[in-house]
C-alpha cells in the first residue's frame, strides 16, 4: 500500500464529512484512511463509522480522549503504507493530492507540498511562493527554508507526507500532552532525513475557524500554550546541544519562538505568568542565543524589565524585522 492517511477526530461534526470526503474523492486508489477517533463527545464517531461501513479503505480507531499528539501516534503505529499523509479534521486535501504525490515519490524520507488557508467568512489567502527543490538532505532543507516568512509557518507537519519507515526507524513521534507538538517534531525530523523534495503543488486547504485548538484565546490556555513552548524550545536546544551540524538557524528560530511566547504574555496581561515561564528554560538555552538584538530583550525578561522589553519587541520584531521582510520580498 502507497499511502495511510492519519486523521485525528475530536468534536468536528461540522466539518468532518467535508474532510472524510475529500479523500474518499481521490483520483489515487492506493491508500488508507485512518480515522482515530480522541474521545468525541459530539456526532463525529458516528460520521467516521459510517463512511467505515461504506468504504473498506476507511477504518476507526476509538480512544480516550488524549490529544492530537496521541492520536496521530496511534494512526501512525497502526500504518501500512508506505508514506504517511497526516490531516487535521476540519481541514481537506485536494482531490488529486496522492495522485500528484505518488508521481514525486522516489524513496524520499518526506515530501513538502504547499497549501492554502480559508476562513469561515469565505475569505482565502494566496498560497505561499511556490519552491520546487529535491536532492537535498532534511538539515539543509532546514537552514533554507526555517526562517522564510510564509502564511503557514515551516513547522506545520500537515503540509508534508513522510515515509513510514523513516519515522518508524527514528522514533520520531509527535510529544503527547503539549501544543505546538510541530515544533518540537519538524526539526527532528529534519535532522534525520537524508533525502527530501519540495514541490510547489497547493493540496492541503487549511480552515482558520474560531474554537479549534490554534484559536482558543482563553487565557489559562494561552498560558499554558507559552509555558509549552518554553518546555519545547529546552528540549531541542537538549537534542542539538551535541550534535556538530550548523546550529545557527534553529538557534534563532529557538530564540524568536521564546521571545514571541514572552510578547503573548505581555500582549493577554499575563505579565505574572513571566517568571515561573523563565524557569522552564535550561540554563544551556540562554547560552545559544547570539543575535545581539534578542540577547538584549532576553536580557530584559531575565530583569524583570516587562515595559522596556514590550517597547523594544515591538521596534525590534513588529516594526524593523517586518520592514526588512517587506524589502526582501521586492528583491525576489
Amino acid at each position: 500500500m502507497k499511502f495511510s492517511i492519519v486523521i485525528p477526530v475530536y468534536n468536528v461534526e461540522q466539518y468532518l464529512s467535508e474532510c472524510l470526503q475529500s479523500v474518499a474523492n481521490q483520483t489515487f486508489s492506493d491508500f488508507e484512511a485512518i480515522c482515530v477517533n480522541d474521545g468525541s463527545t459530539d456526532s463525529s464517531l458516528e460520521i467516521v463509522r459510517r463512511f467505515a461501513a461504506h468504504n473498506s479503505q476507511f477504518s476507526v480507531i476509538t480512544q480516550k480522549n488524549s490529544g492530537l499528539s496521541a492520536a496521530r501516534n496511534a494512526g501512525i503505529r497502526s500504518a501500512k503504507g508506505d508514506y504517511i499523509v497526516l490531516l487535521d479534521s476540519d481541514d481537506y486535501i485536494a482531490e488529486n493530492t496522492l495522485e500528484i504525490l505518488d508521481k514525486h515519490i522516489d524513496n524520499q524520507d518526506f515530501i513538502f507540498f504547499n497549501g492554502r488557508r480559508f476562513y469561515e467568512d469565505g475569505t482565502v489567502d494566496i498560497p505561499d511562493k511556490p519552491v520546487y527543490e529535491e536532492n537535498i538532505n532534511g538539515w539543509k532543507y532546514y537552514n533554507k527554508y526555517a526562517l522564510v516568512p510564509r502564511k503557514f509557518h515551516f513547522v506545520c507537519t500537515v503540509l508534508r507526507i513522510y515515509k513510514r519507515e523513516f519515522l518508524l526507524q527514528n522514533n520520531i513521534f509527535f510529544k503527547k500532552g503539549i501544543f505546538h507538538e510541530d515544533n518540537l517534531f519538524t526539526p527532528i525530523c529534519c535532522y534525520y532525513a537524508e533525502n527530501v523534495k519540495v514541490i510547489p503543488d497547493v493540496l492541503y486547504f487549511y480552515r482558520i475557524r474560531q474554537g479549534s485548538i490554534t484559536q482558543n484565546a482563553n487565557l489559562d490556555t494561552i498560558a499554558r500554550r507559552v509555558k509549552d513552548i518554553m518546555l519545547i524550545m529546552s528540549e531541542l536546544t537538549s537534542f542539538f546541544g551535541n550534535k556538530k551540524i550548523y546550529k545557527k538557524i534553529i538557534e534563532r528560530q529557538n530564540a524568536m519562538f521564546v521571545l514571541g511566547g514572552f510578547n503573548t504574555l505581555c500582549n493577554n496581561n499575563l505579565e505574572h505568568e513571566i517568571a515561573p515561564t523563565l524557569k522552564l528554560l535550561t540554563p544551556l538555552f540562554k547560552k545559544t542565543i547570539s543575535d545581539v538584538d534578542m540577547k538584549l530583550l532576553f536580557s530584559l525578561i531575565e530583569k524583570g524589565k516587562i515595559k522596556m522589553f514590550k517597547k523594544l519587541y515591538h521596534l525590534d520584531f513588529e516594526i524593523f524585522k517586518n520592514y526588512l521582510r517587506k524589502i526582501k520580498k521586492r528583491i525576489c
